[in-house]
């Protein structure tokens, strides 16, 4: 069972990488290509005021895939100071009220964001230069959080022991 979940733990851990990068480059090129057109040919930059909107859409969907990997690669907001200060017994009880809560927080923050996309679907919005529809926008902050609470999850059961890392 281990092996399985850290089998599908590391899958998703490479498609949630590959899309980061992926959005990422698209990002970056296509702002870098907004800039050329804009000072090389001013007169086409209107027909390019769609890249603005898609790199701020690039950049939410990049902001909330990375959430889940700073979690499981130590890079998010921790009080490690206070955390390494602890004996080891309460060290352990403590990093499972992190994960507790952590766990929770994130499946609120599912719950906000999964209404949000909901309430948006209904009303059938639709971006102003791309032409596709607003709630795509608003499953980034769910599927994000979705990722961040799997990885609390499994910290919590010991299946990704964050902490030992923190610890040595």
């Amino acid at each position: 069972m281990l092996k399985k979940i850290e089998k599908i733990s590391s899958k998703l851990l490479f498609i949630e990488r590959f899309f980061i990068v992926f959005f990422t480059i698209s990002m970056i090129g296509l702002y870098g290509l907004n800039v050329l057109v804009r000072e090389i040919f001013p007169q086409y930059a209107s027909l390019f005021a769609w890249i603005d909107e898609a790199s701020r859409l690039l950049m939410v969907w990049v902001v909330f895939l990375s959430i889940g990997i700073a979690f499981d690669k130590g890079r998010h907001i921790a009080m490690t100071t206070f955390i390494n200060e602890l004996k080891d017994v309460y060290f352990v009880s403590f990093g499972k009220i992190i994960d507790l809560t952590g766990f929770i927080f994130s499946s609120y923050c599912i719950w906000i964001a999964f209404n949000i996309t909901i309430f948006v679907f209904n009303s059938g919005q639709i971006s102003p230069t791309l032409n596709i529809p607003m709630y795509i926008l608003y499953v980034a902050p769910t599927l994000g959080f979705s990722l961040l609470s799997i990885r609390y999850f499994l910290s919590l059961l010991n299946f990704n022991n964050r902490f030992d890392r923190i610890k040595n």
